[in-house]
């Protein structure tokens, strides 16, 4: 079947090749390396966190996933002690144990965050929070536990058991380092003067300290590669054309994907820390528009059963601004001469 890398449609688009001039099919965007079966699973799940197998499998096959990657995906998330199953076969329906739940919130806090800093051009206090740590070698799984989660907090090592983030972490680093047992053995501290091998400009200390020219590099990619979508969905929606869910569904998840995979790597820091433009998000924009307008014309009736929450998200969010335009609360500062 033919597709486009637009996220939403199928058939031919308007040039028929993908944003690097090749030709493209939906195999190239939602083949088997590229889309994890967890994303579509966890994507279905219902505003209390629980998963109806009905709604995995229907997904799944519009999606073109065997039954058994499915039912095998779902089998590990039971075993991994995320959800617990109520019912057999599809209709069976998966509730989230706590750790589930943690799981499922972790993507949308994150994203609220970054959408939060988006719209409201938030500034830097100017401030580094430290965390050190020296946990023993007997307590080597949870010293990996503790400094994984550091990395999923945005931080950066200085070195060994040194960890800093431009964000205030403390109470969250603490009551993780309590549920691991090794509160003891962490420090913190917050400073307004951090010098790192000689560097002490905080923009690049931060270029210094995250992969930040790495990560602009894959947002520019995904940018490239999925703003074809918005004139076709565009075009759809002059000619009342409906977007069907056989391809809405797939091509959803496919953005989605390239999306997170940006994301999960992102440390969402202040702009003041950032290179600029920054394209994290023009990203951002462009995934939320393009949901937007694909949901005004998607053909099906209801919300769709592919990431109803991140819908949730989407509605809350204000309309997009676009970035050093009027109304961009960073390009109204510059007006007012950085006075608020």
């Amino acid at each position: 079947m033919r597709g486009t890398t637009g996220c939403h449609t199928t058939g031919d688009d308007a040039t028929g090749q993908d944003a690097t001039g090749q030709d493209a099919t939906a195999d190239d965007v939602i083949g088997d390396g590229d889309l994890p079966t967890r994303m579509l699973v966890f994507g279905v799940a219902r505003h209390d966190g629980s998963i109806a197998a009905a709604d995995v499998f229907a997904v799944a096959e519009a999606c073109r996933r065997a039954p058994e990657q499915v039912r095998s995906c779902l089998r590990r998330l039971v075993a991994e002690g995320l959800f617990e199953r109520d019912g057999v076969g599809q209709r069976a329906v998966y509730r989230p144990t706590d750790d589930g739940l943690r799981a499922l919130a972790g993507f949308g806090a994150r994203a609220l965050r970054a959408h939060a800093q988006d719209a409201e051009g938030s500034r830097w206090d100017g401030r580094w929070h430290l965390v050190g740590f020296a946990v023993p070698e007997s307590r080597r799984t949870a010293r990996d536990a503790l400094r994984d989660h550091l990395g999923r907090l945005g931080g950066a090592a200085v070195h060994n058991g040194l960890y800093v983030s431009p964000q205030p972490w403390d109470k969250d680093v603490l009551a993780t380092a309590g549920d691991l047992g090794v509160a003891d053995h962490v420090t913190l501290a917050v400073t307004d003067e951090l010098v790192v091998g000689g560097e002490r400009e905080p923009r690049a200390l931060a270029a210094r300290l995250w992969p930040l020219a790495e990560l602009a590099r894959r947002y520019q990619d995904f940018v490239d590669r999925w703003s074809p979508v918005l004139p076709r969905l565009e075009s759809m929606q002059r000619a009342r054309e409906p977007l069907p869910d056989s391809a809405f569904l797939p091509g959803a998840l496919a953005m989605g994907l390239a999306y997170r995979a940006c994301f999960e790597a992102d440390p969402l820091l202040p702009a003041e820390l950032l290179p600029q433009p920054w394209p994290g998000r023009e990203a951002r924009e462009l995934l939320v528009t393009s949901r937007r307008l694909a949901l005004r014309i998607r053909a099906g009736s209801g919300r769709p059963p592919l990431f109803a929450t991140f819908d949730d998200l989407v509605d809350a969010l204000p309309a997009v601004v676009p970035p050093g335009t009027a109304g961009d609360p960073r390009t109204d500062r510059r007006a007012r001469g950085g006075q608020e």
